[in-house]
């Protein structure tokens, strides 16, 4: 695996929901992490300080649609729409292209899924995350408006891509106009306009996020 691979895997346990064995792993992910995300190696430090029911309630209070900070990548482009329903069979379309069949509770574009998908595929995911990237960012900038750990995965995940990243709003609202050609539907009511050697992580890490879903 290269480090950006790498990095990607150990983010996309962090943005899981967290559970006992997020805490039991702690050691694994810092071992095959090293020095290569002072991002997530903060991030983990933090993790080991705080006790796992005071973990999960702020993760559900951060990762909430209401306040403009969802995890799903399709809710960034095309809302709650029935477009939402065209771009995830697509995503479920890309995972099977390349040999994994998505079998989970949660739903294809959930970032979790997505950065174990690019961590496994590199440059297929990639490119995935970059046709995604307007809502990474934006999802970075939400998480810098409030006081929450983990807007350091948010800044490794985004550390993975290409190019520098967006530092303000309207830096990410023209990325988003000027990226991939998309039917950008969902995107008026968000205010954008027309491992080390020997280190196995393993796939797949997601469990089911208990947040409010958007039927396929």
């Amino acid at each position: 695996m290269t480090p950006d691979t790498v990095v990607r895997l150990a983010a996309a346990r962090c943005l899981s929901y967290p559970d006992e064995r997020l805490y039991e792993e702690l050691p694994l992910l810092r071992r095959a992490l090293g020095e290569r995300s002072a991002e997530l190696s903060e991030f983990l430090g933090h993790v080991g300080r705080i006790p796992l029911l005071d973990l999960a309630a702020h993760y559900t209070d951060t990762f909430d649609t209401r306040n403009r900070r969802c995890l799903y990548l399709t809710w960034w482009t095309d809302g709650d729409t029935r477009r939402r329903g065209l771009s995830l069979v697509a995503m479920k379309r890309t995972y099977r292209a390349h040999g994994l069949e998505f079998d989970s509770d949660e739903l294809p574009d959930f970032l979790p899924a997505a950065l174990e998908f690019a961590a496994l595929h590199e440059a297929p995911g990639t490119e995935l995350l970059q046709e995604h990237r307007a809502g990474l960012e934006l999802l970075r900038l939400a998480l810098a408006a409030v006081d929450t750990p983990y807007l350091r995965v948010l800044e490794a995940v985004c550390g993975t891509l290409p190019g520098p990243s967006p530092r303000t709003r309207e830096e990410a609202k023209a990325l988003a106009r000027s990226g991939p050609p998309r039917e950008l539907v969902g995107l008026d009511p968000l205010g954008l306009e027309p491992l080390g050697p020997g280190v196995d992580l393993p796939w797949p890490t997601t469990p089911a996020h208990r947040a409010e879903r958007t039927p396929v």
